[in-house]
């Protein structure tokens, strides 16, 4: 795989996109993901993930690495969405950011503009934003306008439902010795009294002030929701993520206005009309979007500028090695969640310090892929040539 390429002078408004290369690449995990969705029957363990890489080259030698992603399914559809619209990169000026995503939008516009569409439109789009943060010789959080140096971090891939409770004490106990600042515990069980149960055991081995989060996944419907929002007011958490069915921007509304523990969502949403749907609503107190699944950094920096508007806290979904940057620019402080899984994919590691993400200083997002990815790559296909 091709490494970053940093140019020795600086590109001219005449640079071009010389060629793009896209790659399906299916990452296995350790050991199968159970959450709530797995345990009702909606869903199977979750054993990989389907990775959508878009690498671009430019005339001038410039280099951009992009990816977008999907869990279970839909990585295949990506991939061809992804085949079909990326000749359109070819002769365009890569500086061009905005106007790109339109013209790649436009291209698939028959399929909609969410869903596959813009997900195979966030590879791209990451990867234009990383060959121009790399142009300037800058990371992707300074070009965008950090506001710090470091973000506070919460662990997820220790808390799933598969997870005995005394395995989820042991890693909340590595989580804080890796310098995590948060622990999040999914939840969401067939009985209630379980979550509750869970719930209690790690606040009080945590103690009362440690950052505890929990996440339904959508699990509940409303009544339910209630009653365990109701449960879960006694042990100080820092949000009840997805307690509802994650298009019900009014019912989440009703939990946020209600209880006075915060209501995190919009990790499923994947376009800027339906995140502005919840910002209107005050249907979440913490927004929680996905760049590569929303259709990458343009659309993204779009919902984050809403939710600065609203007053609204933020906390992006998954995807650290992107997200870092991203929320190193949001005004309030925010919340990173802290997900090895697609560490084998890349050779540079993200540091975690005292309960916070450092922010790399490398140019552009600050990552190369790892040898390994050839292994696992399932389709290649490449446009425009390489000179």
């Amino acid at each position: 795989m091709q490494n970053s390429v940093l140019l020795d002078t600086p590109s001219s408004d005449g640079d071009k996109i010389e060629w793009v290369k896209i790659s399906l690449v299916f990452l296995p995990l350790a050991n199968p993901i159970s959450d709530a969705k797995v345990l009702t029957g909606r869903q199977k363990p979750m054993t990989e993930i389907a990775m959508l890489f878009a690498e671009i080259g430019t005339q001038e030698g410039g280099y951009g690495l992009g990816f977008s992603y999907s869990k279970r399914a839909g990585g295949r559809g990506q991939f061809e969405h992804a085949k079909e619209i990326a000749p359109t990169l070819i002769g365009e000026n890569p500086s061009d950011i905005s106007k790109i995503w339109t013209k790649l939008c436009w291209a698939g516009a028959s399929v909609g503009r969410s869903g596959i569409a813009t997900q195979a439109i966030g590879a791209f789009d990451v990867a234009l934003w990383d060959l121009k943060a790399k142009r300037a010789n800058l990371s992707l959080a300074r070009l965008l306008g950090a506001q710090r140096d470091s973000v506070r971090t919460y662990n997820t891939s220790g808390g799933f439902l598969h997870t005995p409770l005394d395995q989820l004490l042991v890693n909340t106990d590595i989580s804080r010795e890796k310098g995590i600042g948060g622990i999040k515990l999914k939840v969401g069980q067939p009985d209630c009294q379980v979550d509750i149960k869970r719930v209690e055991a790690v606040r009080a081995h945590l103690g009362d002030d440690f950052p505890l989060m929990v996440d339904a996944n959508q699990q509940w419907d409303r009544a339910t929701a209630q009653r365990m929002c109701r449960e879960f007011e006694q042990f100080n958490l820092v949000w009840i993520e997805e307690p509802l069915d994650c298009y019900d921007a009014e019912g989440h509304a009703a939990l946020a206005e209600k209880f006075d523990t915060p209501i995190a969502t919009g990790e499923m949403l994947t376009s800027v009309s339906e995140h502005m749907e919840f910002i209107k609503l005050r249907a979440t107190d913490y927004l929680m979007p996905d760049a590569p699944r929303v259709g990458g950094i343009t659309p993204y920096l779009k919902v984050a500028s809403l939710a600065e508007h609203y007053g609204l806290m933020l906390a992006p979904h998954f995807a650290m090695e992107l997200h870092v940057h991203l929320a190193a620019t949001y005004p309030t402080e925010p919340w990173v969640e802290h997900f090895e899984w697609l560490e084998p994919l890349f050779n540079e590691r993200l540091e975690t310090r005292d309960g916070r993400m450092l922010v790399p200083t490398r140019p552009g997002l600050g990552l190369s892929l790892s040898e390994r990815v050839s292994g696992w790559t399932a389709a290649q296909v490449t446009f425009g040539e390489k000179k």
